[in-house]
């Protein structure tokens, strides 16, 4: 450990496989594990078990040539999420600023992640006091705004892959029932927003429209989010207006053209 600090055994095997990482890439070379467990300072099994899992997971990479390893093409992989992520925020924020502003309820920006949804920014208007942070929690798909954004846009197999098995009940009113939800997904579709009344807070509700990159893919989706007292049914429509209005600002910040639009075939087939 570089802090002399002692660790528990797998926060002791993440710092040492980030270790090999960092070693590969200030020194610009392949590293056999006799090697990487001398500058590890571990035995030449353990630096083997480590660089076998790195390469299971292809962040290195073993030579052709020599049973040395380099850098792998994962890390790309991740390099390029980090930074499409760290644009998107950039080009969504000011837009999340306004949003707050005009709404007066708190905005956020979320991606899909795997199965479920993540919310990757915020803004909270002034006059407000949230102690709700979203960011970096994820969420479920079907009871969301976000999240039904995400999934009213992606392309059918997807789309019934993530919606295989029974929904979870988060609320008396989340929508469970299959034929329901697809109806309300096509709506989104329709209407260019998505909303939900209660279905993952008792007392929440919010609006989200989607975000588009320059090829016209959905990437993201922007929300509103308040409590239902303030953010009532009545409000939904004109919130929903303002909702879809800063997903399109986004999505032109993005480069997106409108005539760039991918429809999914379920969608199309509706219309």
């Amino acid at each position: 450990m570089r802090d002399g600090a002692p660790k528990p055994s797998g926060v002791q095997s993440v710092d040492r496989a980030l270790t090999i990482l960092e070693t590969m890439a200030e020194h610009g070379e392949e590293l056999g594990v006799t090697e990487l467990g001398r500058r590890l300072g571990v035995h030449k099994a353990t630096a083997s078990r480590l660089v076998s899992t790195l390469a299971g997971h292809g962040l290195v990479e073993r030579s052709a040539n020599s049973d040395r390893y380099r850098l792998g093409l994962g890390l790309v992989r991740l390099a390029a999420a980090a930074t499409a992520g760290l644009e998107l925020i950039r080009e969504a924020r000011p837009i999340l600023v306004h949003l707050a502003n005009e709404t007066g309820e708190t905005t956020n920006l979320a991606i899909l992640d795997g199965d479920a949804v993540v919310n990757i920014d915020q803004v909270t208007p002034p006059d407000q006091m949230v102690n709700v942070n979203w960011v970096g929690r994820r969420t479920p798909l079907h009871c969301t705004s976000s999240g039904k954004v995400l999934l009213a846009h992606l392309p059918d197999s997807e789309h019934a892959r993530l919606l295989t098995g029974a929904l979870e009940l988060h609320t008396p009113n989340t929508v469970v029932d299959r034929e329901l939800l697809e109806a309300q997904l096509l709506e989104v579709a329709v209407k260019g927003f998505a909303w939900t009344i209660e279905e993952l807070e008792v007392g929440l509700n919010a609006v989200a429209a989607p975000v588009r990159d320059a090829s016209g893919t959905v990437v993201a989706a922007v929300s509103v989010s308040g409590p239902a007292y303030r953010l009532a049914p009545r409000r939904i429509s004109g919130c929903g207006r303002l909702v879809r209005e800063a997903g399109a600002h986004v999505s032109q910040r993005l480069g997106f053209v409108e005539d760039h639009i991918t429809t999914p075939a379920r969608v199309a087939s509706n219309r």
